[in-house]
């Protein structure tokens, strides 16, 4: 099968050749072209190659066309802050009082340089990329964009006190949340992530959830003219699920710390699974911890099919090293191969 096919089979709860892989060492590239992650992340062109070499070296089955999480609070009119040895951050708040949210109004996404400069790259990698395998953008939840414009403090507690400005900034934000995934939609990806982690029990109770995060995904998503994942930068989600499996997305990212077969078991035959590599304990990972993880990841949830390995977080950090990310691509070649052996 092709990588598309593989991906395809297996959200339709079927199963492929193989179980398909998904690794993003989105910083990987600069540093073997030696060139700043500033530098790199700033290029529509150097990026798309990268994500063209690395699916090339690591076999893998999806493109994830992004270059920093926070291009959308740069888009706001944040600060991002670049460094040597990670993924760039936000930098200070862009909301500091309530009047800056009365006033608040989404980006321009053609007026936007930052945004303009992703939409590029997705073009750039649609035409170069061999059409084997979907390209899937990124878009922050409603909920989750305001930790960066605020900061988590003072965003939680406007969750709590203010409720006439916490709709306003949800309102503005899920306006941008669904003109930007259209806008990715039309450059050229085949699906979008929709990237949530304020929803998960780890940050937030799920009560609360049902009152904020469901509701206005609920609202948001069928706004999105493609596939969806939902995903939840390696938070948990298994006290939520059912919810969850409520939204209809294509699949859900789960966290390292999730029962992978309990999980599957709520899952199976409703909604497929995307996970749950530790990207963090990666680092440290020998060939032999790999292939043993990667089979037990495989024997948990592969069977019957609607199972996609990846990372707990959608991003493997630059001390991993390629040793270990060809570990886990040749575990899954040799675990991977359905029927799956139990």
């Amino acid at each position: 099968m092709t990588s598309l096919e593989r991906i395809m089979t297996t959200l339709g709860h079927k199963e492929p050749d193989r179980v398909p892989l998904i690794l993003n060492p989105s910083m990987h590239p600069a540093q073997e072209i030696g060139v700043s992650l500033k530098m790199y992340f700033r290029s529509p062109d150097l990026v798309a190659r990268g994500l063209i070499e690395t699916r090339a070296k690591l076999g893998t089955d999806a493109y994830i066309a992004l270059h920093y999480t926070p291009v959308e609070y740069e888009a706001f009119g944040g600060e991002v802050i670049f460094r040597s040895d990670g993924p760039p951050n936000s930098g200070r708040p862009i909301i500091t009082t309530g009047e800056r949210i009365d006033n608040l109004v989404a980006p321009d996404i053609q007026e936007s340089a930052c945004l303009q400069m992703v939409l590029e790259m997705i073009r750039i990698l649609k035409k170069r990329s061999p059409g084997d395998a979907p390209i899937f953008g990124v878009v922050l939840s409603p909920l989750s964009l305001p930790v960066m414009q605020m900061g988590f403090e003072d965003y939680i507690r406007l969750i709590y006190s203010d409720e006439d400005r916490f709709n306003k900034l949800i309102t503005v934000n899920s306006q941008f949340c669904v003109a930007w995934a259209k806008a990715q939609f039309e450059a050229g990806v085949d699906g979008i992530i929709y990237f949530d982690p304020v929803s998960s029990p780890t940050i937030i109770p799920p009560e609360l959830f049902k009152k904020t995060g469901l509701m206005i995904a609920k609202e948001v998503i069928p706004q999105i003219p493609g596939p969806v994942v939902a995903t939840y930068a390696s938070a948990r989600v298994l006290p939520i699920i059912d919810d969850i499996i409520t939204l209809k997305t294509a699949a859900i990212g789960v966290g390292e710390s999730e029962d992978l077969k309990e999980i599957k078991e709520k899952c199976a035959g409703k909604v497929s699974i995307i996970g749950n590599l530790n990207g963090i304990e990666m680092r440290h990972w020998t060939r032999e911890q790999a292939f043993s993880i990667v089979q037990k990841a495989i024997a948990d949830a592969a069977p019957g099919g609607g199972f996609i390995l990846s990372d707990n977080h959608g991003e493997i950090p630059l001390q991993v090293p390629y040793e270990v990310l060809f570990a886990i691509r040749d575990a899954v070649k040799t675990y991977g191969t359905y029927p799956i052996l139990s």
